[in-house]
């Protein structure tokens, strides 16, 4: 019986499927990297660097409800209808959130959230201000982008989603060129609009690619589909929104605590350096779920060994970062940091190294409670990851003030880690569902991104 299962899941299927999917997310992530090599030039990049990261670590929670959009468009959307009450749901998410942006980037609000909240210097109010100004008109842009994304996913055109994001980072690379050339990294202002041109153009590619779909593609009334009215996607998008934001109040958490060290600049600038390299080296293996989703009832052994195979990858890519001299080559010389804020990388690279072991499995957790159907239990263990992140931070920041950006790299590692615990236990204790699982017909047909 094994030669049989494994004579219909080979690697090569596995590679195939997998890798177009991983060098997606992974240019994803490289536009971090752009911003912060960039703004890594400027004259104070310490300073500049943090007034950037903290606005940024806000814009992040507000989006949220935005990036949402993508999952609820390509799940409901099947009809000209259904977009219409898509759009009306879009308007007033977007609206809401740019209320609320209006109010932290031009009310006295945005000076109790910094100040206060994320516990930034006086002297940084101002240029942390102006970033937000600009990021909140990247929310705007990043929903639209959102929606037509969930048109391209469900009309199976996602090669559309690699072409959008290849001309967002050319144009985020040649941006940023004309700033260094002219000297021009003076603020993190920089980075946000380096930001802001990058998602117009990715908004623009999948807009203009999403109404093409829209038109040729979609009748405008399905007989048998059930979206005619915003409240029904409100009934799907809602669960969405209440588990999303327990996971985005991790990296403002440890911005604040950051601001608790004994270098708040050095620990701010070394973290947002350390965690955009980790996200860039993880972010190739983010969609391992969709592996678990699409071949383990296939084959469960032939993905059981792909995963680990694939598990070792990042923390060896970590390891040659934060221990060998190429790390030291590409932080020096590529991302032109200077010799303190280098050390102080490469000290919170080290620390990201117990993440990168984690994630992969992580990863795999997540995607074999959604085809067991036990999502529900995510929203426990993003409680227990935040719990988690929060107490490391505490007893750090008390005990250790001195580990500056290593502190946020322990918590964050230490709270996936924790959050995995969880997920393997409930999987664990849950092994009656297997039986189950093979009576289901083979979700592989459910084409999901």
């Amino acid at each position: 019986m094994a030669y049989d299962v494994q004579a219909r899941v080979r690697l090569r299927q596995l590679l195939a499927f997998f890798i177009p999917l991983g060098f997606s997310a992974s240019l994803t992530a490289l536009s971090h990297v752009i911003i912060n090599s960039t703004l890594a030039r400027s004259a104070d990049p310490e300073l500049v660097i943090a007034s950037y990261a903290l606005p940024m670590s806000i814009m992040y929670i507000t989006e949220r409800p935005a990036l949402l959009l993508r999952q609820t468009c390509s799940v409901l959307v099947r009809d000209h209808q259904s977009f219409r009450s898509m759009v009306l749901v879009t308007i007033y998410v977007l609206g809401s959130i740019f209320m609320l942006d209006l109010l932290i980037g031009y009310s006295p609000l945005g000076t109790f959230v910094f100040t206060h909240l994320l516990s930034a210097e006086t002297s940084m109010t101002d240029s942390m201000l102006q970033v937000y100004r600009i990021a909140m008109l990247v929310t705007v842009f990043s929903g639209i982008r959102c929606v037509f994304h969930g048109i391209i996913i469900s009309n199976f055109r996602t090669k559309w989603l690699t072409i959008g994001m290849i001309f967002r980072l050319t144009a985020m690379y040649l941006l940023s060129l004309y700033f260094i050339k002219t000297d021009s990294v003076t603020s993190g202002s920089v980075g946000a609009i380096i930001f802001l041109f990058g998602m117009i153009i990715e908004a623009i590619i999948s807009f203009v690619e999403g109404r093409s779909i829209l038109k040729k593609m979609l009748p405008n009334k399905l007989p048998d589909h059930p979206i005619e009215k915003p409240r029904h996607i409100f009934k799907f998008y809602r669960p969405l929104l209440y588990s999303a934001f327990i996971a985005v109040l991790i990296e403002p958490s440890i911005n604040v605590y950051l601001g608790k060290t004994n270098d708040i600049k050095l620990s701010i600038a070394a973290f947002a350096v350390a965690v955009s390299l980790t996200e860039l080296v993880h972010s190739f293996f983010s969609y391992i779920h969709q592996i678990v989703l699409n071949f383990y009832q296939k084959d469960e052994a032939a993905v059981k060994r792909f995963v680990v195979l694939l598990s070792l990858i990042p923390g060896l890519f970590m390891a040659i970062l934060a221990y060998s001299p190429v790390g030291t080559f590409f932080l020096e010389h590529m991302m032109g940091l200077n010799e303190r804020l280098m050390q102080e990388v490469l000290s919170t690279l080290r620390v990201f190294m117990i993440i990168t072991f984690v994630y992969p499995w992580l990863e795999f957790c997540n995607g074999l409670l959604m085809l067991r159907n036990q999502t529900q239990v995510f929203v426990y263990s993003q409680i227990t990851n935040v719990c988690t992140v929060l107490l490391t931070l505490i007893t750090c920041v008390a005990f250790f003030p001195g580990w500056n950006g290593r502190i946020g790299a322990l918590a964050q590692s230490l709270g996936a880690l924790a959050e995995v615990i969880i997920l393997l236990v409930v999987i664990t204790k849950s092994s009656k569902w297997d039986q189950r699982l093979n009576r289901l017909p083979w979700i592989a047909k459910k084409k999901t991104m």
